[in-house]
C-alpha cells in the first residue's frame, strides 16, 4: 500500500551530485551521499559509470554504477586528463578535507596535501603532473596538542566579515590557490592576501591560472569580486574584469587569449551578497570592456551558498568549435544553454522541467552529464547529446523508495499583479481527488532571490503526501524571472512581495477542492521573514511554522555573517541612515497584531540569521499573550533542511506536521498572562 514521504525520508534514499565526465566523455565519476542505516551517520563515495558507445537516448535503462571508494566519505571527482587517475577530497587522520588521488581502476587511494586548513575545490593541470587547489590559511589555529579547556583560544576580530554560516569563526582566515605536483607531492602558494580566492581554472598551455578574488579595498562593505589571471609559477596577479561588480563561473578560450564569465555590473544585479539576483555571460578581452552575451530572459547557473567567493560556482565550456556552453534558469526550470563566442540567440539545448544542481561536459563539446532534480525525484543522472538534446537517465538509486512512497503532483497557474506575471506551483497528494476539500500550506521561499523551481522540495513532498495541497509561490524578488522582477523586492520588503503572496493564496483557494478555512503558513530565512510578516498583518492563516526567519532589520544588519553587503543593498541604506525604514519593515514591531499560533524554529549555530531574531519576537510574541513555541536546534547552521544530523531534519518535519494538524483540529484560545504589578487598573 503506498505511504506517505514521511519526515525520515532523507533516511532513506541517496543523492547524486559532482558529475565529471572524462575528456573523451566514456566515463562519468560522480559522489553518491546518503545516510548510513546502522550509524545514521552521512556518507558519501564516488562511483563510475561506462557510458558505453550507444551515446545519449532518453528513456533508456539506467547504467550500472561501479562503486570506487569504500569507507572513506570521498566527493568531488576530478579526473586527470589521460582519464587513468581519479583526483578526490577526503578527511585525513584529523577529519581535514585534502586531496586524494586513486586509479580509475580502483585500489588503494594516495594522500597528496597536508593542508592544516583544509582543501575545498582542485583541478588538473592540461599536462596532468599537477593539481592547483585552494586551500584555508588560518593563522590562528590552535598549534597541535594544546589544552583548549586549560589554554583558551581567544579570538578578536579586526573586520565586518569575520565569520561565515557552516564555517564558523574566520577572522583573519583566508582561502588562497595552491599547486601541488602530482609525483614529488611538493605544494606551492600562488596567491596572497586579505582576501578570499575562488576555484582555479587551467589555462589551455597550463601556463596560467584565473580566478575570482575579493581582495579588493572594499571587501568588507560589498560583495565586489575581480577575475585575475595568475601565473601558474607564481607573481602578480593580472586583473581582468575590469567593468564587473562581480564574476563567478571561469572558461578560457581554446586559443588561451580571452574568458568566458558570468557575472553583473552593478550591486543590484546581484542582490548585495551574490550572483543570485541576476547574471550574464560575458567575454573579458585584455583592453576591452566586458562584452554581454546573453540576455535577461536567462539566469545562469550560480552557486547557491551565498558567499561572494565560492568553491563551487558552476563550470563554463569554451568549445574548439566557438560555442559557450553553460547552464542557466528560466522561470523556474534549468536548462543546458550555448551561445555563439560572438554573440547572438541562446539555444536551450534541455527541455527545462527540472533543476539542475551540477554538470559536467566532454572536452569536444559533444556530451554533458548533468545532476537533476525533477518534481519526482531529488536528483538523478543524465548524459546529453549537446548537438541533439537527446538525454539518457544514468541512474535510478531511490526508484524503489518512490515506487513504496509516490511523490506529490505538481500543477502550475500564472496570475498579473502590478504589471508582473506571478508564477505559482501546486503541489497535489498523489491520491489526489478533486472532489474532496483539501488544506492548503503556503510555502514561501528564501532569499528572497530563491525560486522553487519544478523540482523535488522536502518541504513540498512532506507537506503534500501527507494531505495538503501546497502553494509554492515565485513572487517578485524571486530569480530566474528577469532582472526587473528580481530587483523589484529592494527596499520594499513587506511591501509588493506581501501583496503577491496572498494573491496567490486568493487564486488558491478559488478551486473547489480547497478548504479556505483550513489555511496554514510556512516558510524560512527570507520565507520566515514573509510569514512572520503575514501574521502581523492578517487572520488569514490558522498555524503558522517559522524557522530561521529576518524579524528584527536593525539587530540583522549588525549580528549577520553577510548583514552589511546583503542590508545596505536590499534595505536602501545604511541602518543608522534609515533606521525607521528598518523599523516599519520589521515583523518584530507588529507582533502585537498577531493572532495565528506560532511554532519557531532555529538552528542555534546560524549565522546567517542570527537566532536573537527568533528569541526577540518569541519574547514579544508571549509578552503580548500570544501562542508560540520556541523550537532551538542544537549545532544546526541556517540550512535547517541540509543539517548533518538527520534527527534534526526528521524533527523539524515532524513539529511542523503536528503543529499544523493541532490547530486545524483545534482553534486556538487565548492565554491570560499575570496582571502587570507596575500597571495601575
Amino acid at each position: 500500500m503506498p505511504q506517505p514521504i514521511g519526515p525520515d525520508y532523507h533516511i532513506h534514499i541517496k543523492l547524486v551530485s559532482d558529475p565529471a565526465l572524462t575528456p573523451d566523455g566514456a566515463l562519468v565519476a560522480f559522489t553518491l551521499r546518503w545516510f548510513d542505516s546502522g550509524t545514521i551517520k552521512p556518507r558519501s563515495e564516488i562511483f563510475v559509470i561506462d557510458l558505453g558507445a550507444s551515446g545519449p537516448s532518453k528513456g533508456a535503462q539506467p547504467a550500472q554504477p561501479r562503486q570506487l571508494t569504500h569507507e572513506a566519505d570521498s566527493e568531488m571527482p576530478a579526473w586527470s586528463p589521460d582519464g587513468r587517475t581519479v583526483a578526490m577530497l577526503r578527511p585525513d587522520n584529523h577529519s581535514r578535507r585534502q586531496v586524494w588521488t586513486i586509479s580509475a581502476a580502483g585500489g588503494e587511494a594516495k594522500q597528496l596535501t597536508d593542508e592544516p586548513g583544509g582543501v575545498d575545490a582542485l583541478a588538473w593541470s592540461p599536462d596532468g603532473t599537477r593539481i592547483a587547489f585552494r586551500a584555508d590559511v588560518a593563522p590562528d589555529l590552535p598549534e597541535p596538542g594544546r589544552d583548549l579547556e586549560k589554554d583558551p583560544l581567544i579570538s578578536v576580530a579586526r573586520r565586518l566579515r569575520y565569520r561565515e554560516d557552516g564555517f564558523g569563526w574566520r577572522g583573519d582566515r583566508f582561502r588562497h590557490i595552491f599547486i601541488a605536483d602530482v609525483r614529488s607531492r611538493a605544494v606551492k602558494q600562488i596567491t596572497f592576501g586579505e582576501g578570499n580566492d575562488g576555484a582555479p581554472v587551467w589555462s589551455p598551455d597550463g601556463m596560467s591560472i584565473a580566478f575570482i578574488s575579493d581582495f579588493n579595498p572594499f571587501r568588507e562593505i560589498t560583495a565586489r569580486t575581480d577575475v585575475n589571471v595568475i601565473p601558474a609559477a607564481g607573481g602578480p596577479p593580472d586583473r581582468r574584469s575590469g567593468g564587473l561588480f562581480m564574476s563567478g563561473s571561469i572558461a578560457w578560450s581554446p586559443d588561451g587569449e580571452k574568458l568566458a564569465v558570468t557575472g553583473a555590473e552593478r550591486a543590484e544585479e546581484v542582490g548585495g551578497y551574490g550572483l543570485l539576483c541576476q547574471n550574464w555571460v560575458y567575454v573579458l578581452e585584455p583592453g576591452s570592456y566586458p562584452a554581454r552575451l546573453t540576455d535577461d530572459s536567462l539566469r545562469p547557473a550560480s552557486t547557491p551558498t551565498g558567499f561572494p567567493v565560492s568553491a563551487d560556482y558552476p563550470p563554463l565550456r569554451w568549445t574548439q568549435d566557438g560555442r559557450i556552453v553553460f547552464i542557466a534558469d528560466s522561470r523556474g526550470q534549468s536548462y543546458v544553454c550555448e551561445i555563439p563566442e560572438t554573440g547572438g540567440a541562446a539555444r536551450r539545448i534541455t527541455e527545462g522541467g527540472c533543476q539542475i544542481t551540477g554538470w559536467s561536459c566532454d572536452g569536444a563539446g559533444r556530451t554533458a552529464v548533468i545532476a537533476a532534480a525533477t518534481p519526482s525525484s531529488p536528483g538523478d543522472l543524465y548524459s546529453v547529446d549537446l548537438a541533439t538534446g537527446a538525454q539518457r537517465r544514468l541512474t535510478s538509486f531511490n526508484d524503489a523508495y518512490f515506487a513504496e512512497h509516490p511523490p506529490a503532483k505538481l500543477e502550475k497557474f500564472s496570475f498579473k499583479q502590478e504589471g508582473f506575471d506571478i508564477e505559482c506551483r501546486l503541489w497535489l497528494p498523489p491520491d489526489f481527488d478533486p472532489t474532496r476539500k483539501y488544506p492548503l500550506m503556503l510555502d514561501v521561499h528564501g532569499g528572497p532571490h530563491s525560486v522553487f523551481y519544478d523540482a523535488f522540495y522536502p518541504i513540498h513532498q512532506v507537506g503534500a503526501t501527507n494531505g495538503y495541497v501546497v502553494l509554492a509561490p515565485n513572487p517578485r524578488g524571486s530569480c530566474t524571472y528577469g532582472m526587473d522582477f528580481a530587483a523589484a523586492v529592494h527596499g520594499d520588503w513587506g511591501g509588493g512581495d506581501y501583496g503577491d503572496v496572498m494573491s496567490a493564496v486568493t487564486e488558491a483557494v478559488k478551486r473547489q477542492y480547497i478548504d479556505e478555512s483550513r489555511v496554514v503558513i510556512h516558510g524560512s530565512s527570507y520565507g520566515g521573514y514573509m510569514a512572520s510578516w503575514a501574521v502581523g498583518h492578517t487572520e488569514r492563516f490558522k498555524a503558522a511554522v517559522i524557522a530561521a526567519p529576518v524579524t528584527y532589520l536593525p539587530s540583522f544588519y549588525g549580528t549577520s555573517d553577510i548583514g552589511v553587503l546583503f542590508s545596505e543593498t536590499q534595505f536602501g541604506g545604511r541602518m543608522s541612515d534609515e533606521l525607521a525604514w528598518y523599523i516599519r519593515h520589521s515583523p518584530l514591531t507588529y507582533a502585537g497584531n498577531v493572532s495565528t499560533p506560532v511554532l519557531l524554529m532555529h538552528g542555534e549555530d546560524d549565522m546567517r540569521v542570527s537566532i536573537e531574531q527568533s528569541e526577540q519576537y518569541f519574547i514579544a510574541l508571549m509578552r503580548a499573550g500570544k501562542t508560540v513555541e520556541f523550537v532551538r536546534l542544537p549545532k544546526t547552521s541556517h540550512g535547517i533542511f541540509r543539517a548533518k544530523n538527520p534527527a534534526i531534519r526528521r524533527e523539524y518535519f515532524q513539529r511542523m506536521l503536528d503543529w499544523f494538524d493541532k490547530w486545524l483540529t483545534h482553534p486556538p484560545v487565548p492565554r491570560s498572562l499575570p496582571r502587570d504589578p507596575g500597571r495601575i487598573r
